[in-house]
């Protein structure tokens, strides 16, 4: 009789199972297996239960979050997208790939953020690992240093702006709430990304024009500017490091 794949895999699975838990039963006291498997679900019996289970459900909440704060509260944003006007000017629809984008964009975030992390980790995380503080002041000391990166980011018209709309009077910047701080945070990378963009499409598009100039004085009409432009464009950004001037400016544009 031929035997299904679930039933291969059990005859397998059980010799397995019981050559491990044998020596583990042999030193148990009375001979049985220290460990028990529930396949149900049973009320926590003592609060320390309670507290893994809220510590459980927080540290998914936090996972699920991880994606925004990454995109929304950091240098992610400005990085990613000049990257993207880069491969846009260069006429590459698919060169550098997307993946290649996200993931340089996202060691570079990391080079970047790293003093703040630094920080939040001394501040907050080991004091609250180690019970000095709670779990609401280490939320505000893990607040204060990204409050502070963001707000050196930001114009303060943006600031000024969701201050106006919040219906909040004048404060200090470094107790302003963060519904306040990340908008405005937000606005100004884009628009500090666009304008590195411009810069960066503005030598190349000349060159589109140098061309499309050259070929139609030449009475080459039908041949794509495109053709002859790309290669061109490619060598200019190779000799001129491209790749090395745009990641140092970037850089240099948060203060690094």
């Amino acid at each position: 009789m031929r035997l299904s794949p679930l039933s291969r895999w059990l005859r397998w699975l059980l010799p397995l199972l019981v050559f491990v838990a044998l020596p583990v039963a042999a030193q148990a006291p009375g001979g049985l297996v220290p460990f028990r498997l529930n396949l149900g679900v049973e009320a926590a019996q003592q609060p320390q239960d309670v507290d893994v289970a809220i510590k459980i459900l927080f540290t998914i909440t936090l996972l699920s979050l991880a994606p925004s704060i990454v995109l929304l509260m950091t240098s992610f944003t400005r990085i990613v997208i000049v990257l993207s006007f880069v491969r846009s000017a260069l006429s590459l629809q698919g060169t550098p790939a997307n993946q290649i984008l996200v993931g340089l964009s996202l060691f570079l975030t990391y080079f970047i953020m790293q003093p703040v992390w630094a920080k939040i980790d001394r501040d907050a995380l080991q004091p609250y690992a180690a019970k000095q503080i709670t779990s609401t002041e280490a939320l505000e000391a893990a607040s204060a240093p990204i409050r502070t990166f963001m707000l050196k980011q930001t114009r303060p018209r943006d600031v000024e702006l969701f201050v106006e709309l919040s219906g909040s009077g004048p404060a200090d910047p470094a107790t302003l709430p963060l519904r306040v701080v990340i908008p405005a945070f937000i606005i100004s990378e884009l628009r500090t990304a666009f304008q590195m963009g411009f810069l960066i499409f503005v030598p190349l598009v000349l060159i589109d024009l140098v061309v499309a100039t050259v070929l139609m004085s030449m009475g080459m009409m039908m041949m794509p500017p495109a053709t002859v432009a790309l290669p061109l464009k490619i060598l200019l950004f190779v000799l001129v490091d491209g790749w090395d001037l745009v990641i140092r400016s970037l850089i240099q544009s948060f203060g690094g």
